[in-house]
């Protein structure tokens, strides 16, 4: 969905039940706002995509099962979660 804006995308991603990873703020806060529950978003820093995708895959790892309705936002060393509720 390349040209779909964040709401767009959140809606699908709860229709489809998929986590959302994204490298921006706005769909945290987009959920923080709307108190809408969804599968997990998971908000990558800026780091390198070989960083990213270790980081990433250690967060599914860790904490695949703590993603619904959670904002997680890991980096090298932790990984925060936050509820939206």
């Amino acid at each position: 969905m390349p040209q779909a804006d964040d709401a767009a995308i959140r809606a699908r991603a709860v229709q489809v039940s998929r986590v959302v990873v994204t490298n921006g703020k706005d769909f945290g806060d987009l959920d923080f706002r709307s108190g809408l529950t969804h599968a997990g978003i998971v908000r990558l820093r800026e780091e390198s995509s070989v960083n990213r995708n270790r980081i990433l895959q250690a967060v599914l790892a860790q904490c695949g099962d703590l993603l619904p309705s959670k904002v997680v936002v890991p980096s090298e060393s932790q990984i925060r979660i936050r509820p939206v509720h």
